[in-house]
């Protein structure tokens, strides 16, 4: 178990997640370090900072002694335009590439850590319909389900060196202040907002709230290996999650993008994204005896936009 008081390394502090976790870290007494990217020589901007660069396969490794564990979140939003083929390298190569070097990094650190959180994505599983998928389900195909693949493989240095490795297998997160609800929330404002495609889809999602005590639930956890879906108990279809966001907005919501539009807009991204339909749920999170704050769409949606 990591003690009440210990050295956390973070990386994607300033991320929608980790600007989150980083203060609610601090709060229970944990001394947080926070690994970013900088420019020039290896060195670090404050004493809680720790220089790496991914792309050239370095990290101050001399810093790392005493860390407890690692949560590992850094990653290229997949979000932030259109799957380019120079994009879609940076998102494969900025998971991949990022969480090798750190694997392998603690792994032949003399007194490794006993934990290493690392992100994934629901997107593993691919586009399922209206499959229920846990843990053991297989995974999907397409683009995001082979770097999903790729992401968690990498994560092996530290698993053999002993550590207990956990891959977080992420779905929508829920936040007021970023990712995909601060996106959608001025156009549903408006009353423009509407369903993508069919609204068939499946949208696993998870409130920032609940992802944050999932995270230290897992630190704490010392039976938890392996990959974890945290994702609600609750996955809605698109069209639900629609009409569940105009509700806590007091909006309609009777606008429809079909997908051909979608696809005319996003490319690739439609189909590996918006109109994919993933499943997901929490089965191992709750096998582990975790309490979500918020396990109903339409609650979390009405606490966050409050």
């Amino acid at each position: 178990m990591v003690c009440p008081v210990a050295t956390v390394l973070v990386t994607g502090s300033h991320g929608l997640v980790g600007s989150a976790l980083v203060p609610a870290l601090a709060a229970r007494g944990d001394r947080v370090l926070k690994l970013v990217r900088g420019m020039g020589p290896v060195q670090a901007a404050t004493p809680h900072e720790i220089v790496w660069d991914p792309a050239a396969g370095t990290i101050d490794v001399g810093r790392l002694a005493g860390v407890d564990a690692v949560i590992h979140l850094a990653g290229e939003n997949i979000s932030a335009g259109r799957w380019t083929r120079a994009r879609k390298a940076r998102i494969r190569d900025s998971r991949v590439r990022g969480t090798r070097l750190l694997a392998e990094t603690v792994a032949a650190l003399p007194h490794p850590p006993r934990v290493l959180l690392a992100a994934s994505a629901t997107g593993y599983y691919g586009d399922r319909g209206a499959e229920i998928l846990s843990e053991d389900s297989s995974p999907g195909t397409g683009f995001l389900a082979d770097v999903c693949r790729e992401w968690e493989a990498a994560v092996e240095p530290a698993r053999r060196a002993g550590i207990r490795v956990v891959s977080m297998r992420s779905g929508v997160v829920l936040s007021p202040v970023g990712g995909m609800l601060a996106q959608v929330r001025p156009v549903f404002r408006l009353g423009l907002g509407g369903r993508l495609g069919s609204g068939r889809q499946y949208l696993s999602w998870i409130a920032i709230d609940d992802l944050v005590g999932a995270v230290l639930h897992l630190l704490a956890d010392a039976s938890a290996a392996g990959p974890v879906n945290t994702v609600a108990p609750g996955p809605v279809t698109n069209a639900e999650f629609t009409q569940a966001l105009g509700r806590a907005l007091s909006r309609p919501a009777l606008f429809a993008i079909p997908a051909p539009v979608l696809r005319a807009m996003f490319g690739e991204m439609a189909d590996g994204a918006l109109l994919a339909s993933t499943r997901a749920e929490p089965a191992r999170l709750l096998a582990s005896g975790y309490q979500f704050q918020w396990r109903d769409v339409a609650g979390a949606l009405r606490h966050l936009l409050q």
